[in-house]
């Protein structure tokens, strides 16, 4: 910021850096809105590169593999001047002023601006009283802003649910009539954000605001019929959110969760209603509905880009947890189970259960390393045996006998 300052242009801290320290916590990431283009930007800091394409902005690169992200002040044409209100994320590559790209940012809270003449917060937007109430509010009219750019509905309930604010009600009544608006959105910013949110450590809060607004459901149709309709819907919409704070527990000790761990104690309230999943008996049972959920996972998950590694462990996973219930009561595991490739992410996600029940709490678990032991050699065809080389890069014909030169 002083670099830009003394190179004559204006420089501010802004977004969830200044939110952060004014809540009094400490900033995963600093952000800077500056007068300099990109091209000026990139001249000033040579450890940079430019990025973007719908708005460019300019990474600059500091020792320990700290990034810093500086952006152009933004003009406000995205959504003050007339246009289609159907129309979804406008190409806008125009600079403004600090006023101006204070009414582009999506929130109140979001839209602070520091600046270090006086070491003052700029506040254009009524952010600061917002901080002060603990209110989540869109900037500018809530409708507008969300038929611009759905996704940002995603954004207010992630930002309510980590700070423990509420939203205010016109930001929320315009959330809850546009949440099918979502299905307008590439699927690969909707998984983006949406893994924000489950690994954020306030995915119970996330979920049950996803839940009131309806945005869930927009999210995981497939969960509709048991989360509205079944006789036991209540009792299922508390497992899944006790599931979900055992994740958030997990997240805030530290552990890195992966994703098959994260969508297994999701699904357990699903199956356990529409497949009976408790009341797997057998390894042939299990198997049999193993086969049935991967045909289910392909259809749920097709949105999200899972990919089909992580779909089958989810599978065999949840297949696996019933019959670690059942044996759990003989006092032993059978010798059968224990050889078997799955045994450990079957054991972890038991744990996980029974903490959400109200058991005692897992410790910490090296994921990866319990996830990794599903790849095995009868992972493979061929069956028993190991394969040699494709080729031997010290015999005469070269690679694939290909003659050398």
């Amino acid at each position: 910021m002083y670099r830009l300052r003394d190179a004559g242009f204006l420089a501010y801290l802004v977004g969830g850096g200044v939110r952060d320290i004014y809540l009094g916590k400490i900033p995963k990431d600093f952000d800077i809105s500056t007068s300099a283009s990109p091209n000026e930007i990139r001249k000033i800091f040579r450890n940079s590169r430019i990025i973007g394409r719908r708005f460019r902005l300019v990474q600059v690169f500091f020792g320990g593999g700290k990034i810093v992200e500086v952006s152009t002040f933004r003009c406000r044409t995205d959504d003050d001047e007339p246009g289609d209100e159907a129309s979804v994320l406008p190409a806008n590559n125009e600079f403004g002023d600090p006023a101006e790209d204070a009414f582009r940012r999506d929130l109140t809270i979001n839209a602070l601006f520091y600046e270090i003449e006086h070491y003052t917060v700029i506040d254009y937007v009524g952010g600061v009283k917002d901080l002060q109430d603990k209110v989540v509010r869109l900037v500018g009219d809530p409708t507008r802003r969300i038929t611009r750019d759905p996704v940002r509905m995603m954004r207010v309930i992630r930002h309510a649910a980590r700070a423990s604010f509420t939203i205010e009600e016109e930001t929320w009544a315009a959330l809850v009539a546009n949440r099918e608006m979502l299905n307008l959105c590439p699927d690969s910013r909707v998984r983006d954000e949406l893994f924000k949110d489950l690994r954020g450590g306030a995915c119970r809060a996330w979920a049950e605001l996803a839940l009131d607004s309806g945005i869930f459901l927009v999210l995981f149709p497939f969960y509709a019929h048991v989360l509205t309709e079944h006789v036991e819907a209540i009792s299922i919409r508390k497992l899944l959110l006790n599931l979900l704070g055992v994740l958030d527990r997990l997240v805030a000790a530290g552990q890195a969760v992966p994703e098959e761990v994260v969508f297994s104690l999701m699904l357990i309230p699903l199956f356990k209603v529409e497949s009976e999943l408790m009341a797997v008996q057998t390894q042939q049972a299990a198997s049999a509905l193993a086969l049935d959920i991967r045909e289910r996972l392909e259809g749920y998950f097709s949105r999200l880009n899972i990919k089909r590694c992580t779909q089958d462990i989810v599978a065999r996973a949840l297949v696996t947890l019933p019959l670690m219930i059942a044996h759990e009561r003989e006092g032993k595991w059978p010798k059968w189970l224990t050889r078997k490739s799955y045994f450990a992410n079957g054991l972890l996600l038991h744990e996980l259960y029974s903490e959400a029940c109200g058991l005692k709490e897992v410790a910490a678990v090296d994921f990866p390393a319990a996830a990794s032991r599903e790849v095995t050699k009868s992972s493979f065809s061929g069956g028993g045996g190991s394969r040699g080389p494709a080729f031997a890069p010290g015999t005469k014909g070269g690679v694939y006998g290909f003659r050398k030169y």
